[in-house]
């Protein structure tokens, strides 16, 4: 009978904390801003490589960070319309171990692809060649910046950031035009409870975090014999620890709209992004210094411990358990 009693009372903790969310401010405040200010900073950044294409312009180069920095504070997002037509992977092919961005730009560009004319066309060419990593390239890499055929490389630049906008525009479509309703007034077939949608959101926050700490971090970590600071995220435009900075504060802001004021939770995004704040390595270049490595490390322990906080104190009131890992979908 106190098992009976125990489980009924688990199950309606759950769903009285899921109904406790507010989900309208969480899409209101959280999501549809973060995507309206990606679309009007992808815009931007497509009106910029129009009007110049020239790698060493100012505003060409302010409109790339201003957009980039939007999508970094919504990639955490990684549901609904940011997946379909995998916009996401369009937007950001990254990581990406076999060197697959570079290769298929130079294929384009040795090839001189017509693609680059028609935007539905060059929708069509491999990801890895679209989006915001495949744009610093051809704005930071010299392999790019340098190359002679430079009337190419500008119709490229301008398919490249024209793809970026498309997409951006058609995920904040999909959001405003629909998948908004269905998150933030559950009922219906892709989230029937408040509870599955508070669990999305639950994910996109472990997921976030988890990937800065395995990817963002322990990538350019490698091993102690064998440190990889090449491999940091947008390291050609300095934007490696400019990345997990932005992408804590997001996931922070998300955090609290779901969670509320948790002051454990609250302590453990504070200490994170205050030794991210402190960290002088914008690309992750002193992993290969044992001091600069420990360091990074310590900065990864603190996600990975604000992780571990999350998955205990906020996770099983939502009906997740606490040894979920959501890279690994378990």
């Amino acid at each position: 009978m106190r098992i009976l009693i125990a489980a009924v009372f688990a199950v309606f903790s759950q769903q009285s904390l899921a109904q406790e969310v507010d989900l309208k401010a969480i899409v209101g405040a959280h999501i549809l801003p973060g995507y309206q200010a990606l679309a009007k900073e992808a815009q931007a950044l497509s009106a910029a490589a129009k009007a110049d294409c020239n790698p060493e312009s100012a505003a060409l180069l302010a409109a790339y960070h201003d957009a980039f920095d939007a999508w970094i504070r919504v990639s955490h997002l990684r549901f609904g319309p940011s997946e379909k037509n995998d916009r996401a992977f369009a937007l950001a092919f990254w990581p990406d171990p076999r060197g697959s961005t570079p290769k298929t730009l130079a294929t384009l560009m040795r090839d001189e692809d017509p693609v680059v004319k028609d935007p539905v066309a060059f929708a069509t060419v491999s990801v890895a060649a679209r989006g915001f990593y495949a744009m610093e390239f051809l704005l930071f890499d010299p392999q790019f910046v340098d190359n002679d055929n430079k009337t190419y490389r500008c119709a490229l630049v301008q398919a490249v950031a024209g793809d970026i906008a498309a997409n951006s525009a058609g995920i904040l479509a999909d959001w405003e035009g629909g998948y908004a309703d269905l998150i933030a007034s559950p009922g219906n077939d892709t989230f029937r409870t408040p509870q599955e949608a508070a669990q999305q959101i639950f994910t996109s926050i472990s997921t976030g975090l988890e990937f800065t700490s395995l990817a963002r971090l322990g990538r350019p970590m490698g091993t102690f014999e064998r440190p990889r600071p090449a491999r940091a995220e947008a390291r050609r435009s300095g934007r490696s620890l400019r990345h997990v900075i932005l992408s804590l504060e997001a996931t922070r802001d998300l955090t609290m709209l779901l969670a509320g004021d948790d002051p454990d939770v609250a302590r453990a995004f504070d200490t994170a992004l205050s030794r991210a704040n402190a960290l002088e390595d914008p690309v992750f270049a002193r992993v290969s210094d044992p001091q600069g490595r420990f360091a990074v490390e310590v900065l990864q322990f603190d996600i990975d411990e604000l992780r571990r906080i999350l998955a205990e104190s906020v996770g099983p009131r939502l009906g997740i358990a606490a040894g979920f890992n959501s890279l690994d979908g378990d």
